[in-house]
C-alpha cells in the first residue's frame, strides 16, 4: 500500500487535474487538512512537497500554496532545429520553444560567460580529441522572467569559432540566428544532430542555480552537431527543470524495409 502522504497527494493531483482546482486557487492550509482527517501534519505538509516537486503547486511565504498558474514551455524536437528558422530568421531554438508555447521572450533572458578551457572528457571523446586538448565553453543560464528554465553548455573546437560572435559573451544569442547561423556563416552547415536525455537527482549548484524545489529532478540532455561530412561542431550539455518543460517531437515514421526495397 502506498504510504498516507502519497495517498493524500494523488487526490490532490486529481482534483488539480480535473479543475476542481484552477490555476492560481489556494489549497486548504495545513491545519485545515489536519482537522479534516486528511493526516498528521507530517502527512499533509510531505503530500504538498510532492505535489511541488512534481510542479503542480508553488509554496511561499505570504501566498501560501497555490496551484500553477502556467503550463509547463513545450521543449521541441525536431522543429526547433529548422534551418528557416535560424538561418533565414532570427528565431534561435529558445525562442522557438516559447513561440510554441505561445509565451513571450526577450533575447536577454539568456545571459552567459565564453571561456577557453581544458576539454572535458565526454567532450574530448564526441570530438575524438585527446583530453588535454583546449575547447571553447559557451555556458548559459535561460530563464522566463526571473525563474530560471535551464542551462546550455555548448562547446567549440577553437579552429570552428575564433573571432566569431560565439566567443563574444554579451548577452542573448551570438547575433542574428544564435550560434547555428554563426557556423553556417562560416561555412559549416549543420545537417544532423543526436541528442541524448536522462532524468537525474540535482546536485546543490544545481538546484540553487534553478531554483528548484525540494525533491525536484532534472533532465540532462547531451547534443552532438554535426555537418553533412560528420564533422561535430558543437557538442552541448543541458540541465534541464524537469517540471519546467513538456518534451514534444513530431517525426515521419521510418520504414527501413522500405528503403531496403523489401528484400531480406
Amino acid at each position: 500500500m502506498a504510504p498516507k502522504w502519497r495517498e493524500l497527494a494523488d487526490r490532490l493531483a486529481n482534483k488539480i487535474r480535473n479543475g476542481d482546482y484552477a490555476p492560481g486557487d489556494q489549497l486548504p492550509q495545513i491545519r485545515d487538512l489536519v482537522e479534516a482527517g486528511e493526516g498528521s501534519k507530517s502527512t499533509v505538509h510531505a503530500a504538498y512537497k510532492a505535489l511541488e516537486a512534481e510542479g503542480l503547486i508553488t509554496s511561499s511565504r505570504g501566498h501560501g500554496t497555490v496551484v500553477r498558474a502556467q503550463a509547463p514551455l513545450k521543449r521541441l524536437g525536431i522543429a526547433r532545429y529548422d534551418k528557416s528558422k535560424w538561418r533565414d530568421g532570427d528565431e534561435v531554438a529558445f525562442i522557438a520553444d516559447r513561440v510554441a508555447s505561445g509565451r513571450g521572450y526577450r533575447r536577454n533572458e539568456q545571459t552567459q560567460t565564453v571561456s577557453r578551457v581544458t576539454a572535458p572528457a565526454i567532450v574530448a571523446e564526441a570530438y575524438g580529441l585527446p583530453e588535454s586538448a583546449e575547447v571553447y565553453a559557451r555556458a548559459r543560464l535561460v530563464r522566463e522572467g526571473v525563474q530560471p528554465t535551464h542551462t546550455l553548455t555548448s562547446y567549440y573546437r577553437p579552429e570552428h569559432v575564433e573571432g566569431t560572435r560565439i566567443v563574444d559573451p554579451s548577452p542573448g544569442p551570438a547575433g542574428r540566428g544564435g550560434g547555428f547561423r554563426v557556423l553556417y556563416d562560416a561555412g559549416y552547415e549543420i545537417d544532423h544532430m543526436q541528442e541524448t536525455l536522462f532524468a537525474r537527482v540535482p546536485t546543490a549548484e544545481e538546484s540553487q542555480l534553478l531554483q528548484l524545489s525540494p525533491g525536484e529532478w532534472v533532465v540532462e540532455l547531451h547534443r552532438t552537431t554535426y555537418t553533412t561530412d560528420g564533422t561535430v561542431v558543437e557538442f552541448a550539455i543541458g540541465v534541464h527543470a524537469a517540471t519546467r518543460f513538456a518534451w514534444t517531437y513530431e517525426f515521419k515514421v521510418p520504414d527501413s524495409a522500405s528503403q531496403d526495397g523489401g528484400t531480406s
